[in-house]
This record gives structure tokens, sequence and C-alpha cells, in this order.
């Protein structure tokens, strides 16, 4: 499916970038898709010729995962997140229900605003996940409810998802999701998937239970959405799966998840990553979005809900240098 852009408000360079991707031949059909912007496509098309010379061998993917894996929408309604899961009443009262939509309908527009730096969001993003994880273990959650209650979540993950996972598994390139969400939850979403492949690792917000099965705490450094840098030093260099496989390919929908490959570029002291491949996903308030998500991502895709272009991306990269 693709999506109209609102050319009216879309300023003049980024038009004129988009008049450009229209008229020069891509390798990648896929990447002629109204809602697929580039500010360089020259700068797209050689780096996807270099990750595919270089082979599947040196690939990783970093990817976010809520409205990146996840979807921001469907049939018109807002998908639920890692967070928005736990809203259920297997886990949480109706209280808590009640403070946690508060808390998001204060913090979500700071998160998004293009005016704030992400210095400015910091120290807000740390209030709002510390305020709702306070409000998490006071409802004393059991650990075996989560399974069921990820079950009847309607949480769904983009179309395509199945082949983004298996074809990574079957090349045993790693993928490593980072999220700001709550961790076991995510799990448990790969995990009813069906796609939990051995590839796959998790850098997110673990709960830890107490031996009752009874929440009592979150385990490890605070993970929000703009310090998945500090994450990734920490948590995804030490990770010996990653080691010589200097091409990234990144998936996000925050410009904070293009901090998540500066694990790669520390990675032994070596300056890496030799090529990276960044993929935003323009979920929400495109007009006033779009300009500084062209400038930060290689690929934006506008209201896109699938996983077609990162598939046909990977397809590519993973191919022979003759495949389309």
């Amino acid at each position: 499916m693709t999506y109209p852009v609102p050319w009216i408000n879309i300023p003049v360079r980024t038009a004129l970038a988009i008049w450009y991707q229209w008229t020069t031949r891509t390798e990648l059909p896929e990447l002629s898709k109204v809602s697929v912007l580039m500010r360089q496509r020259n700068k797209v098309e050689n780096t996807l010729r270099a990750m595919q010379h270089a082979g599947p061998g040196t690939l990783q993917v970093i990817s976010d995962f809520d409205m990146t894996l996840s979807r921001f929408a469907h049939h018109g309604k807002r998908a639920p997140t890692t967070h928005n899961i736990l809203d259920h009443r297997l886990l949480i009262d109706e209280d808590c229900a009640c403070n946690m939509r508060k808390l998001l309908k204060i913090y979500y527009p700071i998160e998004i605003d293009p005016s704030l730096t992400s210095e400015q969001k910091i120290p807000l993003m740390v209030e709002w996940w510390t305020k709702v994880h306070h409000l998490l273990i006071q409802q004393k959650i059991q650990r075996d409810m989560l399974a069921q209650a990820v079950q009847e979540s309607g949480v769904i993950l983009r179309e395509g998802y199945e082949v983004f996972f298996d074809r990574l598994a079957e090349l045993q390139v790693p993928l490593l999701i980072f999220s700001a969400g709550v961790g076991d939850i995510l799990e448990e979403v790969v995990r009813q998937s069906q796609v939990f492949h051995s590839n796959v690792h998790v850098i997110s917000n673990y709960m830890d239970f107490d031996a009752n099965g009874v929440l009592r705490g979150f385990k490890g450094p605070l993970i929000h959405t703009f310090n998945k840098r500090e994450g990734a030093l920490l948590l995804a260099a030490p990770l010996p799966e990653l080691r010589e496989r200097p091409n990234v390919l990144l998936l996000g929908d925050s410009l904070g998840d293009l901090a998540m490959a500066d694990g790669v570029a520390m990675a032994d002291g070596v300056a890496r990553p030799h090529n990276l491949l960044t993929v935003g996903f323009l979920n929400d308030q495109v007009e006033e979005r779009t300009e500084s998500y062209m400038e930060a991502f290689d690929i934006v895709l506008v209201k896109d809900e699938t996983m077609e272009v990162p598939n046909a991306v990977l397809k590519f990269i993973t191919s022979g240098k003759d495949a389309k």
C-alpha cells in the first residue's frame, strides 16, 4: 500500500529530492514507492552495492521494536506497544491504566517534538519511564499472566515480518533488537509470532520477579528512546556474534534510534561500521517531521505499515550481484 505525500507542506529542497528520486533509475523498484523518501539516492545505491559485495557474512541488523517491527496502526486504530500490552486487566487495575494513559498524553508529544533536542528530552524520558515502572511495580504483576495478556492484546507485527526474520535466521545474520519498552513482553510477542530464532538478541527493560513470580522491580539501567547509544556500548558491543560484521542495516522510527549502531562503531576500538544504511519509519506528525527524518535517515518510509522495503533491501544485500 502507498500513501500520498502532502506536497504543499513539504519544503522546496525536499520536494526536489523526491523529484530526483522519481526521475533516476533504481536497482530496487520498491524504492520508487510514493511512500519512500530519500535525500541522497546515489549514496543509498552505492551503500547497497558495497554491502552486497561484502556479503551476508559481514552484515548485522539493528532494529527498534515498537512502531518499527510492530505496527504503528492497524485498520485506522493505533496498535499497542509493549507498554500498552501491560494495560490489561489481567495485569493492572483501572487506576493504574488511567495513570499510564495520562503519562502518555504528557510525555509522548515531548518525545516526538521536533523543536526539542535529544538533550532536552532525555531527563523527561527518564522521568516518564521511571514513573511508569513505579506504577507497574505497585501492581504486583504475575509473570505467568504475561503470555495471555500478549495473546489478547491485538499486537501485530508489520506485514511481511516473517520473511524478514526467517531470511536473517536462514543466513545466520544477527538481529539485535533495541527497545525502550518491556523486554519480557517484547520477547513474548516475537515468540508467539513464531520468529524468535537463535540469531535474535534483545536489549530492553526487563522485569525482575521474586521467587513467587511477582514483579518486584526492573533489572539493569533504564533504556529509553534517547539513551540507546549507552545501551549499545554497554550491552551490544561485547556480543561475540557481532564481531567481524562491520556492515549494518538499521531500522527505527525515532531520531534517537540512530544511536543504536554506536556499539558497532566502538567495538574492539575499531572505527566501524564500514557501511551503514538507515531506514526510518515516519509514522506520525508527517508534515512536521519529514524534513528532519530525511536529513537523518538514508531511507524514510512514510506511513508504511509493511516490511516491503526492508525485505527488498535485505534480499538485495544478501543475494548475488544480479539479484533484483
